[in-house]
């Protein structure tokens, strides 16, 4: 079949690839004049299958005022804008603010995650697929609080593999947390967590592609119109020419919000605005190899090769992804304070990007209300962590078989 995919960052360029595997012939739209110059560009890099719990939880209502009135510091700032879409999204983000909400919503999460695990690892097998700096080095979460603490270990499922560690043990698992000891009250490892350069793995899936005749890449283009005739899509609008297509993929992030409004389809995400640094490594034993999160501080530290990725912070505040200075600032004075050693944070890389989120934490895959039309949208910060996972069920549903994990709580709301 022809299938034309809207958006090359991580979450289109996988679901372009796991098409192209099947057979199928891909057209990849993107605005920019490359592919994975957004979300997918300086990222997290942390690969976090089994931590995937979703913002949304009891007490984070209390929490976010309590961060907000700490001004640029907080993990979480929001920005009040005359916007329904901002409103109404909150409102649904409260709502969903329940543990019994939370919990359910990291079941879900958790069964594509390991699921996507299980893609990457196949894709990596069958295709050689390499090159992106990966690595299996697990993911340690740390404490400074108490509290913190023990909501955490309350979450372990004991199918998890998860470990609950006190202090000496983390910095077994992670020596550079040695001068760290004494702030610890412990933390969870995740032994079966990844780590790789989600841009460099974008590009290799794109050489990848390319080799292929059954795919063909629009850069440096909008899509600025669908054309449908009932409950199909039969076209979209690329400059002056109208591209006729059996199956259409939206996998634009924040993007899809505007693209299918003129179609009735009202997609309940909104931008959550996050920051990184990118930090050439000064001293190998003062960086640290497992995947780190600061839980209390709200970031992320990964390792990828020679570089030092350092990613935090929360703005909901509308659809500017530009530089913050006073928030670059201060993810350099906490990476500065966490791993002193580990690199000039001054001449880190700068990085915002927007992440395209539901209330609720869970992607939107699959079935749109249009026969044709699909879905791969809203997975927030855990985009390359559910790449491929999303993208395999997604190739399934429309190749007409039954994904190989349930869509139950992945769909949009009929």
């Amino acid at each position: 079949m022809r299938v034309a995919v809207i958006g090359a960052g991580v979450i289109g360029l996988a679901t372009a690839y796991s098409l192209v595997r099947q057979g199928h012939s891909v057209e990849l739209i993107e605005r920019r004049d490359d592919v994975a110059l957004e979300t997918s560009f300086a990222n997290g890099g942390q690969l976090s299958y089994r931590y995937v719990s979703p913002l949304a939880d009891a007490g984070v209502p209390l929490q976010a005022i309590g961060w907000m009135l700490r001004g640029a510091d907080a993990p979480l700032r929001f920005r009040p804008q005359a916007s329904l879409h901002q409103w109404r999204w909150c409102l649904q983000f409260l709502l969903a603010c329940r543990r019994s909400v939370n919990r359910r919503n990291a079941a879900h999460l958790l069964r594509l995650a390991l699921h996507s695990q299980q893609i990457l690892h196949s894709w990596r097998e069958q295709d050689r697929l390499d090159g992106f700096a990966w690595r299996a080095n697990g993911k340690l979460v740390i404490y400074r609080d108490q509290h913190s603490l023990h909501k955490g270990a309350a979450a372990i499922d004991d199918d998890s593999g998860q470990r609950l560690l006190d202090a000496a043990q983390c910095v077994d698992v992670e020596p550079a947390l040695a001068p760290l000891a004494a702030s610890l009250h412990g933390g969870i490892y995740s032994p079966g967590d990844e780590v790789a350069d989600c841009h460099l793995f974008c590009t290799e899936l794109l050489r990848r592609l390319r080799a292929s005749p059954a795919f063909h890449l629009h850069t440096g283009q909008s899509v600025s119109a669908l054309r449908s005739e009932g409950k199909r899509v039969r076209a979209f609008v690329l400059g002056r020419d109208e591209i006729a297509v059996d199956h259409l993929v939206v996998a634009a992030g924040t993007g899809s919000v505007g693209l299918l409004r003129p179609l009735g389809i009202d997609l309940p995400i909104y931008p959550l605005k996050g920051y990184s640094l990118t930090v050439g490594l000064a001293d190998q034993n003062r960086v640290p190899q497992t995947n780190v999160t600061d839980y209390d501080n709200k970031v992320v530290y990964a390792r990828l090769d020679d570089q030092l990725r350092v990613a935090a912070m929360v703005d909901i505040a509308g659809w500017d992804a530009g530089l913050d200075q006073q928030r670059i600032a201060t993810l350099q004075r906490l990476a500065r304070a966490t791993f002193p050693g580990a690199g000039d944070y001054q001449r880190a890389r700068q990085w915002a990007g927007l992440r395209p989120a539901t209330p609720q934490g869970t992607p939107l895959l699959g079935r749109s209300g249009f026969d044709n039309l699909w879905l791969n949208v809203g997975h927030g910060s855990l985009g390359f962590t559910l790449a491929c996972g999303s993208a395999d069920l997604l190739t399934s549903v429309i190749g007409g078989s039954p994904p190989a994990v349930s869509l139950d709580g992945l769909s949009l709301p009929a």
